[in-house]
């Protein structure tokens, strides 16, 4: 709805209400007398000469005093016989306007009241149907129609290479349909993308429909399910009538397992509007009209948790993976977001892209702006290598907290903490090679370390899995070495070495003593939260993870007390200078252990 129609309305409906409310004081007005008199006190008024003019209006009366004060009196059933006696008395008796001009009087008031409570009642549920024109509004498909055009093609996709030749053929189609229709071919109705947020879903289907020049309708899963049962149901069944009319077209709907979840069956197990919803798009998708040239492509981040009638061949029968990009396609996806941003000849993409492991394409691109806002900030026309690496840490730990006040004691405690962390896994050869040490704050942690892997793994290994462990307690190790005493920094460094821990024991079978089984989801529970395996076994669990955590620490603490000149001497550099990168650390570590400090190569 437009501003101007918005402001015809609320006039509109300020009109209304001022009609309103002139009624109701014009009919307080015409009810309401100050005071009346009855029959028999107006003829004693009368006689004693203290009314002046009486006037006969319908069923009532009004009499005027000497002193112009009015009063209401109830007439008899012939007013004449009154007029008379009043006349004898002096009294000057008019007639007013006749009783049906009497009667309009007193019910014109409500003639007016009706109407314009009707027309209030009129505007507030044009509001509650969607502020439309139509009177099917309520039930008109949210989707939105974005005209494709070349501006978002397969160009503008990077990382996902397979999912691109998956979807060059609905490409082909949606170009050429009739080339495949001679030959009987029928080209998949649905195609569901899947995988973790950020990977480029809905980029990926808006590149598709700016490859083929159609139209592309947008909808989200949740915009069809609504409160009332049958209103999801008309929403799919007008986008469909829609679509069909902009045949051949594209219909993405993203987050499609808000409304096509697995239907249940038995008491409090369904949610009728979603199921009904889900029916209708089932139909459509599966009609007697089969000429129709309409691609439905969906997203989602849980395919797991959908019904099986959607996956079926006919509707949904083409199936593309969408995963986090290696480091290949990361270079690739820096390339498009780094286009039109100005570099420094120092920038390397590759040193970037081996840097950021795990992130999406969404991760990438925050990455890129957050450079260019940093260079900005600084008052800066390129974007450095500086800016990208502190962009880094800011999407793995949060921005620096300089503000936070930090004593000298727990500073120290801080630093020998971080630097803990960085010798133990520089020692390990199968460690992630350290990047950075800071113990600036960053979001929640009081200090941070940071490192990466030097390349994608898919596979780890268990020795590789007790020396991460090491690392990870190579902090609270460092702080019991030198102080003699911990503190409670270490909290999350326990968790997560506890968690990595219980999943070697229950889902990796890499315990010594439960046995190759799964039990569980990694913390001995099934998917309804009760135990996945006796009490005995569960006592097992906890002793087998407790007894990794507690080697670990003892392997960390073994590393750190042959490298305690070490420890002393980085953790003064760090207490310096606040941050130690790569380079520096390994430098550090040379200079006070020799040459014979280098990390040990993975085997």
């Amino acid at each position: 709805m437009t501003q101007a129609r918005r402001k015809q309305i609320a006039l509109a409906m300020i009109a209304a209400l001022a009609c309103l409310l002139a009624a109701i004081a014009f009919l307080s007005a015409v009810n309401t007398r100050t005071s009346t008199w009855s029959y028999s006190r107006l003829i004693d008024q009368a006689l004693q000469g203290r009314v002046k003019t009486f006037e006969i209006d319908g069923e009532v009366g009004i009499a005027t005093d000497r002193d112009g004060r009015q009063y209401a009196v109830q007439l008899p059933a012939n007013p004449s016989v009154l007029a008379s006696t009043l006349a004898s008395d002096g009294v000057e008796v008019a007639f007013g306007d006749s009783q049906a001009i009497a009667a309009l009087q007193r019910v014109l008031p409500y003639l007016l009241v009706l109407p314009v409570m009707g027309l209030l009642i009129f505007f507030v549920f044009r509001q509650v149907r969607g502020q439309g024109n139509q009177p099917l509004m309520f039930v008109r498909s949210p989707a939105k129609l974005v005209v494709a055009t070349p501006e978002v093609t397969f160009v503008h996709v990077a990382g996902a290479d397979e999912a691109k030749q998956e979807l060059a053929e609905i490409v082909e189609f949606l170009k050429d349909p009739a080339r495949f229709a001679e030959l009987g071919a029928r080209i998949p109705k649905g195609v569901l993308l899947a995988g973790p947020p950020g990977t480029g879903k809905t980029l990926l289907s808006k590149a598709v429909a700016g490859e083929a020049g159609v139209p592309f309708f947008s909808a989200s899963g949740s915009e069809f399910v609504e409160l009332f049962v049958g209103v999801g149901a008309g929403r799919v069944r007008d986008l469909f009538v829609q679509a069909k009319k902009s045949s051949p077209c594209i219909v993405f709907v993203d987050e499609i397992d808000a409304v096509g979840r697995q239907r249940r069956i038995g008491f409090g197990g369904a949610h009728d509007e979603r199921e009904q919803t889900l029916n209708q798009l089932l139909v459509e998708m599966d009609g007697f009209d089969t000429n129709t040239h309409v691609i439905v492509i969906a997203a989602t981040n849980r395919p797991d948790v959908l019904d099986p009638a959607l996956l079926r061949p006919g509707r949904f029968d083409r199936h593309v993976r969408l995963d986090l990009p290696e480091v290949r396609g990361r270079r690739e996806i820096l390339d498009v977001h780094a286009r039109n941003k100005p570099l420094e000849a120092a920038v390397d993409l590759d040193v970037l892209a081996r840097q950021t492991p795990g992130f999406s394409g969404a991760d990438l691109a925050n990455l890129i702006n957050e450079a260019a806002i940093l260079a900005a900030r600084a008052n800066r026309k390129v974007i450095g290598m500086e800016e990208l690496e502190e962009a880094i840490a800011r999407v793995v730990a949060g921005p620096e907290k300089k503000s936070r006040r930090i004593s000298e004691r727990e500073k120290e405690v801080i630093a020998y903490h971080e630097v803990g962390h960085a010798l133990v896994m520089k020692a390990l050869p199968l460690c992630d090679p350290v990047h950075k040490v800071s113990i600036i704050s960053r979001g929640m942690a009081l200090g941070w370390t940071l490192s990466l892997p030097e390349e994608d793994r898919y596979l780890v290994s268990k020795e590789e899995l007790k020396q991460q462990i090491a690392g990870i307690m190579g902090g609270r190790a460092a702080e019991e070495i030198v102080f003699g005493d911990v503190t409670s920094g270490a909290e999350n460094d326990i968790q997560r070495a506890t968690q990595m821990a219980r999943r070697m024991v229950t889902r990796w079978g890499m315990g010594e003593r439960v046995g190759i089984v799964l039990l569980g989801h990694g913390d001995g529970r099934d998917v309804s939260g009760s135990p996945a395996c006796s009490d005995e076994t569960a006592a097992h669990i906890d002793r087998e993870v407790a007894a990794i955590v507690e080697q670990a620490y003892q392997l960390a603490s073994s590393v750190l007390g042959q490298r305690r000149q070490t420890l002393d001497s980085v953790t003064e550099r760090l207490l310096e200078v606040e941050t130690l990168r790569a380079e520096e650390l390994q430098a550090l570590v040379s200079e006070a252990e020799g040459p014979a400090s280098e990390r040990p190569a993975a085997g």
